[in-house]
């Protein structure tokens, strides 16, 4: 039919259909909000999403491998196992580069409002820095939020809580492990660190300045309880002091694990494999496989910072390898 039989045929249709006859709806181009909630006993978690981008597999993941020595390090996974990440991604229906998401976890005690970790804010780009918006969908606003604790001081993690240099949460301490702040705001950790890990540093440095000029940066030792119910874990390996936080309501329990895992269908079956982000990667890989382990025996919750959101779910031990089981989608919160 040609364009004008085309307008003359509509013209008709709207003249016999009258009110019922409406051009078709614009394509929206976005997504729903990024929030989603699960009750732990009596608190309520809310995950939240700071966006999305490219994570690029070939490119930054290693497998820890034996050398000639007989020590063990870090080589690129696509040297040391040919083809691996392309058939563990495409068993997923998934290929390289993988769109990662970027997950902050909202603990609301009844009493207190935690924030473990606050993306990326201004520091990756336009894909991400949406925690805010975010939080607020989800009923909640920034001057609410009594404390942050980031699991480490990479860029995705911490941005969040001062974009474009602004603090994002008025009220807020915020806090992080001693090793971490040590290495982070150390000069001569930044002129000894790889060339593409000197931005991070730069980035800490601004998101860091507004609470520390404040006194509400407030570093902690590994282990301690920061707020009833949730005690700080060390998990070393991914940077200096990596932390993952224990969140438990009577006999509930969940881990927040920051980046044990970066890509879930390749670490999973294969717990050696890291990525070069990691500042001790045998570490790294000790307690990755620790916390697998551990999780899988005590039916623990995860949140997970880079498993597809909202990064909530279990892990099962199943002949001889982890499995992720993400969380059941629901609309029902029952404690």
């Amino acid at each position: 039919m040609t364009p004008a039989r085309t307008f003359i045929a509509s013209a008709i249709a709207c003249l016999l259909f009258g009110p019922n006859c409406e051009a078709a709806a614009p394509l929206q181009h976005a997504q729903a909000p990024g929030f989603y909630r699960i009750m732990l006993g009596d608190l309520e978690i809310t995950a939240l999403l700071d966006g999305t981008h490219p994570f690029p597999v070939h490119e930054v993941m290693t497998r820890n491998e034996a050398a000639a020595d007989g020590s063990r390090r870090a080589v690129r996974l696509s040297d040391a196992r040919p083809g691996e990440s392309e058939s563990r991604l495409a068993a997923e229906r998934l290929a390289a580069p993988v769109e990662g998401s970027i997950n902050a976890f909202l603990i609301n005690t009844g009493s207190k409002l935690v924030l473990i970790d606050s993306g990326a804010g201004s520091l990756y780009g336009d894909c991400c820095g949406h925690l805010i918006e975010n939080l607020i969908a989800a009923g909640y606003r920034p001057e609410q939020v009594d404390e942050v604790y980031l699991t480490h001081l990479h860029a995705d993690h911490v941005g969040g809580i001062a974009p474009h240099g602004k603090v994002a949460f008025p009220n807020a301490i915020v806090r992080v492990s001693q090793n971490d702040l040590d290495y982070w705001l150390d000069p001569k950790s930044e002129d000894e660190a790889p060339e593409f890990l000197k931005p991070m540093f730069e980035g800490d440095r601004a998101s860091l300045k507004p609470y520390l000029d404040s006194g509400r940066l407030l570093p902690f030792q590994q282990g301690a309880e920061l707020s009833p119910g949730i005690r700080a874990i060390p998990t070393f390996g991914h940077t200096p002091g990596h932390t993952s936080y224990e969140v438990t309501s009577g006999p509930h329990r969940l881990l927040v694990w920051g980046d044990l895992v970066h890509v879930a269908p390749i670490q999973f079956p294969d717990p050696a494999v890291t990525v070069t982000y990691d500042s001790d990667p045998l570490a790294a890989e000790v307690k990755r496989v620790a916390a697998f382990s551990d999780a899988a025996r005590t039916d623990t919750w995860i949140a997970a910072a880079h498993i597809a959101f909202p990064g909530l779910g279990h892990i099962r031990a199943t002949g001889g390898r982890f499995e992720w089981i993400p969380a059941n989608y629901t609309t029902v919160l029952r404690r």
